[in-house]
């Protein structure tokens, strides 16, 4: 049987497109290991699909004065010594990244033991952590045309973000029980990110008296962030993160607000939902969610807020607007030309396998 080993994490979206993978490498015969931070979130959500889990030590590379500069290199060393140790072991056939510090160790070592190597990467310019696999890596995947000039020619390829099929398969009804809504009153959907969004939460919580009027909200807050004092406001719930309910959560929504990460907005596109972007402003990462989200916005997907314009009076304003337009959003998006991302991604994890 062959064998592959899964890498990614520190956010929900370094390890969802991973999972999005499962049910296609299993299909095509492959024996399935994921690898990744001790106790982060990546193990978490691996935790349900019955697949080995091997944790390593990680560090963060920061591109800011921080005390852990200096330590967290000795923990991606000890990470390095940890990965290549198993997957000398292991000898699998193939190794797939989708980015996150923790891949670092695991690309690297891969490498030095001669097993080809696939990364991901979701946003439009390459995150550091790929940055830093990009030259032990035999392809690299994208998801912007606009990305391929950015990356090795020879290696990059279109691919899109994969996509776990069971989130077109929800239940209304089911998330609507869930949330012990009426089916009468249209749904927005709030999601802030697996790690929350404060600014956001704080925003969608002050408009919530006015969003009421005219909607009810589900909230997925992120690790605790939820608002005891909210916790009985009618029209309202609150969950910190949902993993099998979301599908339900999805066919229940008729708007969503979201971050725009990458992995994130895809989603939203695929299940065609209209939606307001916040992105997270530059000084609070590299950009990526800003050029996430004006790209969205020119092909008529989105409707953008920065969040340094953001506001009571201006979010429910493009919550109304949103909801007013929504069949022209819908239409938009149904226009896109989506790939079959999961297909092309395991056809390159077999040409990889093959000698150079």
């Amino acid at each position: 049987m062959k064998k592959i080993v899964l890498t990614g994490g520190g956010t929900a979206g370094h390890v969802t497109p991973n999972l999005a993978l499962l049910p296609a490498l299993k299909e095509a015969g492959y024996e399935i290991t994921y690898m990744g931070s001790y106790d982060g979130i990546e193990k978490r959500l691996i935790a349900d699909f019955d697949i080995p889990y091997v944790g390593i030590s990680t560090g963060k590379f920061r591109r800011y004065l921080d005390l852990r500069n200096f330590t967290d290199p000795f923990r991606v060393v000890k990470g390095f010594s940890e990965a290549r140790k198993f997957l000398k072991g292991y000898q699998p056939d193939v190794v797939f990244s989708k980015g996150g510090f923790v891949s670092v160790p695991v690309v690297r070592a891969a490498s030095t033991l001669g097993i080809p190597c696939v990364i991901h990467e979701s946003d439009m310019t390459p995150g550091l952590a790929n940055k830093l696999c990009l030259s032990s890596a035999r392809k690299v995947c994208c998801n912007f045309p606009e990305t391929l000039k950015l990356l090795p020619e020879k290696k990059a390829v279109l691919t899109g973000s994969p996509i776990r099929a069971e989130l077109s398969q929800g239940s209304r009804l089911a998330g609507l029980n869930m949330c012990g809504f009426s089916a009468n009153t249209p749904v927005i959907m709030v999601i802030g990110g697996s790690l929350g969004a404060a600014n956001v939460n704080k925003a969608v919580r002050e408009a919530l008296p006015r969003l009421l009027e005219d909607f009810q909200v589900v909230h997925l807050c992120g690790k605790e962030k939820v608002d005891n004092l909210l916790l009985n406001t009618p029209g309202y719930r609150q969950f910190e993160y949902v993993k099998a309910e979301l599908k339900d959560l999805f066919a229940m929504a008729d708007l969503v607000i979201s971050r725009a990460g990458a992995n994130a907005i895809c989603e939203l596109l695929a299940l065609k939902k209209p939606n307001v972007l916040i992105p997270l402003p530059a000084g609070s990462s590299r950009g990526d969610q800003l050029l996430n989200a004006q790209s969205f916005e020119a092909q008529g997907f989105s409707l953008v807020i920065d969040e340094d314009d953001l506001t009571t009076d201006l979010l429910i304003d493009r919550i109304h607007e949103l909801y007013f337009n929504r069949q022209k959003f819908h239409d938009a998006m149904n226009r896109s030309g989506q790939m079959d991302s999961i297909k092309t991604i395991v056809k390159l994890l077999e040409e990889v396998q093959q000698p150079l």
